[in-house]
């Protein structure tokens, strides 16, 4: 890299596109730190807000051929204090983001608009949840709760390859959420890999700003406990008679599964037809039953299940091996995923789940345990509560998706309560899968991916 003698070194952003609803090639994103640079493309992949920018300065020479390499070259401001950079590209985009906000969000009787999302990395979860008022002129940061930035060392990274986030809180984020209008709240409910940490606030951000530029809000209703039903933007977006569903049901999305060993015998059929075929489950464990036909019916799905397992021995191998065909089902129905939504948040009564269709396979529950063991139940309609969490890993892991379910404890005890919680965690997981296979047409068939690609 060139000699740093430059103390006071001044940046200024030469190139800037920035485009609702597109990915525009007119130039690539330049900060002159590369893991920043990576960070401002989820808004690419993730807000379906098409940006390219270019930070040069007077004292640094923005061509490449004046570097040794190109690590040098897209790192070239990396040694200065990198406040002043991303302040500037935090301010610069929050202005522009500023702009397609008040064409989407008109001033109306209440002039408030929400919208939240938790963005469920297999080494993360963020929450972020936004807040605009049309009338205001200037945002805030009011919540950034995402240190410590990993466990190693104790007290968390400061650096992620030559990023340094330490600033991130009162540089980018508080200079976006100023210039924006936004109220911003990120909040980490788990992590400890600083790099999945960084990753999932932004994604978070850009899925819960795509959603607020949609008119879509999955925020949890605190006193009602359930996510807003009857959501017409959202219905209009993804809904029957949305352009995105006779999209979905043109792709005939279907698959089958025949799983035959000496515990069991499955057969297990799947299309993706908006429920129109019904859904038929029998496994011969009641709560299995009714918890796959909750979640298939919440996700639009037509299904038929039939296994004939050992139940004479136990629940163990029937529910695993139905668990593990359903997410081989789903996995070959979904096909490569190219132009589908990707990843969505659902709630049901006082059970959240957050579904990524990533092919990293991960399954991560809060709180499901503490509820579980809580009811002081061995065994609920036919099935052994310490089965739940493998059962849930199973369908994951099969499905190729990651996923975070996360409940909210009650004093509440007994089998009852666990009917309620597993049929509340079908509901969201079903639903929650709805708009995750769902055609978003905007991404024209591309990977909802900064990678371009979801394959391992």
């Amino acid at each position: 890299m060139l000699e740093n003698k430059i103390t006071d070194p001044m940046f200024d952003i030469s190139v800037l596109a920035v485009e609702n609803c597109c990915k525009p090639s007119k130039g690539p994103i330049r900060t002159g730190v590369g893991f920043l640079d990576h960070m401002v493309d989820q808004f690419n992949s993730h807000a379906q807000i098409g940006v390219s920018l270019q930070i040069t300065s007077k004292s640094i020479s923005s061509n490449e051929d004046d570097f040794k390499s190109h690590d040098e070259y897209i790192n070239r401001f990396a040694s200065f204090d990198q406040a002043e950079i991303q302040s500037l590209v935090g301010a610069t985009l929050g202005t522009e983001f500023r702009r397609l906000l008040d064409q989407a969000c008109p001033v109306n009787g209440s002039s408030s608009y929400r919208s939240h999302f938790g963005c469920p990395l297999d080494e993360a979860l963020v929450y972020c949840t936004l807040d605009f008022e049309p009338t205001a002129p200037d945002g805030a940061l009011e919540v950034y709760s995402l240190a410590p930035y990993g466990k190693f060392p104790a007290l968390g990274r400061r650096m992620l390859g030559h990023l340094q986030i330490h600033t991130l809180e009162s540089a980018f984020w508080s200079s976006m959420a100023k210039s924006s209008g936004l109220k911003i709240r990120l909040e980490k409910l788990s992590g400890d890999n600083a790099h999945h940490i960084v990753e999932s606030s932004f994604k978070a951000f850009s899925r819960a700003l795509r959603n607020l530029l949609d008119g879509v809000d999955t925020t949890l209703n605190t006193e009602e406990k359930e996510t807003p039903k009857n959501n017409a933007k959202l219905d209009a977006l993804y809904g029957p008679k949305s352009a995105n569903w006779e999209e979905s049901m043109a792709l005939m999305r279907t698959a089958a599964v025949s799983r035959k060993t000496k515990e069991t015998s499955i057969e297990a059929e799947l299309k993706m037809d908006g429920g129109i075929s019904g859904v038929s489950v029998s496994t011969g464990i009641p709560i299995i039953d009714s918890f796959y036909t909750t979640m298939f019916k919440a996700a639009a799905m037509s299904v038929k299940i039939a296994c004939t397992g050992d139940l004479w021995i136990d629940d163990h191998h029937t529910s695993e091996d139905v668990s593990i065909a359903v997410g081989q089902v789903i996995a070959q129905a979904l096909g490569t995923k190219a132009g589908l939504n990707r990843m969505w948040s659902a709630t049901s009564s006082a059970v959240s789940v957050i579904v990524d269709l990533s092919n990293r396979p991960m399954l991560t529950t809060h709180k499901l345990t503490e509820i579980l063991v809580g009811s002081n139940v061995e065994v609920c309609d036919g099935l052994a509560l310490e089965m739940w969490e493998h059962v849930l890993d199973s369908l994951v892991v099969q499905a190729r998706m990651t996923c975070h379910v996360v409940v909210v404890p009650s004093g509440s005890q007994g089998e009852e309560k666990v009917r309620q919680t597993m049929h509340s965690l079908a509901e969201a997981f079903g639903e929650a899968l709805r708009y995750c296979a769902a055609v978003d047409q905007r991404r024209a068939g591309s990977t909802a991916s900064s990678k371009g690609t979801l394959a391992v």
